[in-house]
């Protein structure tokens, strides 16, 4: 017997969630499949949850709820492995997943378990451990995530040589840690693992860490890593990998340089996961890295499948798959929807937090777009040093002549939350004038934004009068 719903979903992270729960309010029969015994996908079972909750146990056992410190990294207490470090927060997954299950279950989505695999066009297959199942949907929505890169040169034996997956489950936490790859991943990790007392030497084929960011506050993260003892190899590339018969990690570098360590984490990229699906069959082609290509509609080259989230590629995000699951879920039931804002915000979790909106100085530079600069300084108010943050800092980039704001930059403690204020306020095309009349609570850190705002606003009066002096 054939189970038949007008939208099947495959995948329940943050995009599919969204698109099933959205395709069900719009009175939709929806069935969601997902290969794993759990709900929630990469981001609460290996991705986001997991090392934003390690992260959070890290800064609590080390006492260190400062973004910044120069001194030495303290030895880890009682040297603890990284999945009871990860075991002190698993009520949040589990809640977390309490709460998915909930809303799926009050929007009346099935649950189907096992690994969606495609027959036709309109029909999947889920293949169980007790057998399987024919499923016929209208329209399917492939929300299935990526996983970690695994070249095959890279010798992986999830002990010494690990990604992004596997280090959770670490047996113990190695003295010595070689990370490959620069990216959010490999320096949110860099970071934790100094703060326990590993010593981390970071490899990065680019010249300068997260080059997507603004340069002023890679260049930032970039002095505070090397402040607290972390090894930066930037400009280098991997050339092998090998484990030796003491059982260290041998990384050589293309220079010629030979790194050792306990154990080598590899997170450079990651792969859709797409190789089960079966999409031959149906004559799709995702790219070399398992992404499928798709329309402004979500729509792949066969018009009722969609793709969204990770699998798309850019960006990427939990919080941008969770808005394209929703669009899609529209799409596909016929329902007029706006497409999401192209602005949005990035927060990146290292020690100390990274977030940022908008225009970078190197964009503007660019596209030939006069700018000035504010910066405030988190050591200016005193919410920055009740906290003991000193050396945060906040920027905004403002239009010469309109006075707009263009972008917003910012490092150090409550970063990411900081962030949203710029989002909106670069959203509705607010100029620098908004903050030099607002008024925020004092103490906090918010106040950033009127500093920077005084900042810029009196650069901008210079120039200005200087434009307007006389020639000599």
């Amino acid at each position: 017997m054939m189970r038949q719903v007008d939208v099947l979903v495959i995948g329940s992270g943050p995009a599919g969630q969204r698109a099933a729960i959205q395709a069900a309010k719009l009175g939709r029969s929806v069935a969601i499949v997902e290969r794993q015994t759990h709900l929630g996908g990469v981001c609460l079972h290996t991705g986001t949850i997991p090392s934003k909750a390690l992260r959070e146990a890290i800064l609590q056992l080390t006492g260190r709820r400062s973004a910044f410190t120069h001194d030495a990294p303290p030895a880890a207490p009682q040297n603890p492995a990284i999945h009871e470090l990860v075991a002190q927060c698993q009520h949040i997954i589990r809640i977390e997943q309490a709460v998915v299950h909930e809303h799926l279950r009050k929007n009346g989505v099935q649950l189907l378990w096992g690994n969606a695999y495609f027959e036709d066009e309109h029909t999947v297959r889920v293949i169980q451990l007790s057998g399987h199942e024919l499923v016929r949907a209208e329209a399917i929505i492939l929300a299935v995530g990526t996983v970690p890169a695994r070249p095959p040169h890279i010798p992986f034996d999830d002990r010494h040589v690990v990604d992004s997956d596997s280090f959770l489950r670490l047996p113990r936490l190695p003295k010595t840690l070689i990370i490959v790859g620069g990216g959010v991943i490999g320096t949110e990790y860099a970071c934790m693992m100094n703060l326990l007392g590993v010593r981390v030497i970071l490899v990065e084929a680019r010249t300068r860490l997260l080059e997507f960011l603004d340069a002023e506050l890679s260049e930032a993260l970039q002095y505070h890593m090397r402040a607290v003892d972390i090894t930066l190899r930037l400009g280098e590339q991997v050339q092998q990998v090998q484990i030796l018969p003491c059982g260290l990690v041998e990384a050589t570098l293309a220079s010629g340089k030979h790194l050792r360590a306990d154990a080598l984490l590899y997170c450079v990229g990651r792969q859709g996961a797409t190789a089960t699906l079966g999409l031959e069959k149906v004559g799709l082609e995702p790219d070399s890295r398992g992404r499928l290509q798709v329309n402004e509609r979500f729509q792949t080259a066969i018009p009722h499948i969609y793709a969204v989230g990770d699998v798309i590629g850019f960006p990427a995000l939990a919080s941008t798959s969770m808005e394209q699951g929703r669009t899609a879920a529209c799409y596909a039931c016929g329902e007029p929807v706006e497409q999401s804002s192209p602005l949005f915000p990035y927060g990146i979790y290292t020690i100390p937090e990274i977030a940022t909106v908008g225009k970078t100085e190197e964009q503007l530079t660019r596209e030939g777009v006069p700018y000035e600069v504010g910066v405030a300084h988190y050591r200016e108010t005193a919410r920055g040093q009740l906290l003991g943050d000193t050396s945060g800092m906040l920027k905004m980039l403002i239009h010469e002549q309109t006075r707009e704001i263009l972008g917003v930059h910012a490092i150090g403690t409550g970063a990411t939350e900081l962030i949203h204020i710029g989002q909106m306020a670069i959203a509705f095309r607010a100029t620098v004038d908004y903050f030099l009349k607002a008024i925020f609570n004092y103490p906090t850190l918010a106040e950033c934004y009127k500093l920077a705002a005084l900042n810029g606003s009196n650069k901008l009066r210079l120039l200005q009068q200087e434009s307007l002096a006389p020639a000599a």
